[in-house]
C-alpha cells in the first residue's frame, strides 16, 4: 500500500470517528440520520481505499450495529 493511500485511510477513519462523536451527541432524529448517512458514505470511501474489501463491523461500533437491527 502506498503512503498516500495509508494517509487517506487514516483520514477516513478519523472522519468516521468524528461523525461518531457527533452522532453520540445528536439531539434530534434528523441529526442522527444525517451523521449515520455521513458515516456510511465515508465507510464506502474507506472500503474503496481498501480495495473494496473491509470488515464493516471493525469500522462500526457495536452499539451502532444494534441500533440498525432495532430499526
Amino acid at each position: 500500500m502506498s503512503s498516500i493511500q495509508d494517509l487517506l485511510i487514516r483520514g477516513s477513519e478519523k472522519i468516521i470517528d468524528h461523525y461518531r462523536l457527533l452522532l453520540a451527541s445528536a439531539k434530534t432524529e434528523q441529526e442522527r440520520e444525517l451523521y449515520r448517512s455521513r458515516i456510511e458514505r465515508e465507510q464506502r470511501r474507506l472500503d474503496e481505499l481498501n480495495g473494496g474489501f473491509s470488515d464493516r463491523f471493525a469500522a462500526c461500533p457495536p452499539e451502532a450495529g444494534r441500533d440498525r437491527l432495532a430499526s
